[in-house]
């Protein structure tokens, strides 16, 4: 009987180093990030522990997160030691951490700021390899009425039409909107084909009284706002 261990097998550690006990004992908050990585990978190999791997696969992405929510499955099973369960798992815990933030923001859905405007929506295209465009529908207070999407275009665009935008508004009767589109590229500056549309629609707001309160350009993690900028 061959009772050989791998060297790098977390159960051969000291159990406070092992990052499902010392998240019992120590709890969540004391783990890094390759350290929780790696209770999703569950195992490493002969040559490296789950930790190990975890190491390897965050250093390819500045030990960033929000890159590692980026990735497909095509792309982490490239990495050497993440098979398809393992990447699985990876994607599943990281759209269920999006998905807590989208059902916190729904708990407080009053807009004050445009920093608020980006925690209702952020999460929803920061991670997007093409274009979409929302609205955020809002009532007289400035609660959240309805997050819309208009429309879903390439890398480079998508078409925007004021028609529809205006219509959903009119549907579920919204004192004002705030437009939201996303630039994969993650560069934050306006296009010229934003600052038109931003000024159609806002014209197109006056006559309708229904006010365009701003325009929100999200890329990965940050955003750039028309209001902020005075560009309103």
């Amino acid at each position: 009987m061959n009772d050989y261990q791998a060297p790098f097998a977390i159960k051969t550690w000291a159990e406070e180093d092992r990052p499902r006990e010392k998240l019992l004992s120590k709890g969540k908050h004391n783990l890094t990030n390759a350290e929780l990585v790696a209770i999703l990978l569950g195992s490493g190999s002969r040559s490296e522990s789950a930790v190990g791997l975890a190491q390897r696969l965050l250093n390819q992405l500045s030990n960033n997160l929000a890159e590692l929510g980026k990735l497909d499955l095509m792309e982490l099973t490239k990495l050497k030691g993440i098979g398809t369960a393992k990447a699985v798992n990876i994607i599943a815990a990281l759209e269920l951490g999006k998905r807590r933030h989208m059902s916190q923001s729904i708990e407080r859905p009053t807009i004050r700021s445009s920093k608020d405007a980006f925690d209702a929506i952020g999460t929803t295209l920061m991670d997007l390899k093409h274009e979409e465009f929302w609205i955020l529908l809002l009532s007289r207070s400035n609660r959240i009425l309805k997050k819309v999407q208009i429309s879903s275009g390439g890398v480079a665009g998508t078409v925007v039409d004021a028609r529809i935008i205006f219509r959903k508004a009119i549907e579920h009767l919204a004192s004002s909107i705030i437009l939201v589109h996303n630039h994969p590229s993650e560069n934050l500056k306006p296009s010229q084909a934003d600052i038109q549309i931003t000024k159609k629609i806002k014209n197109g707001g006056e006559l309708l009284e229904i006010k365009v309160l701003d325009h929100l350009i999200i890329g990965g993690i940050s955003y750039y706002s028309f209001a902020d900028e005075g560009k309103m």
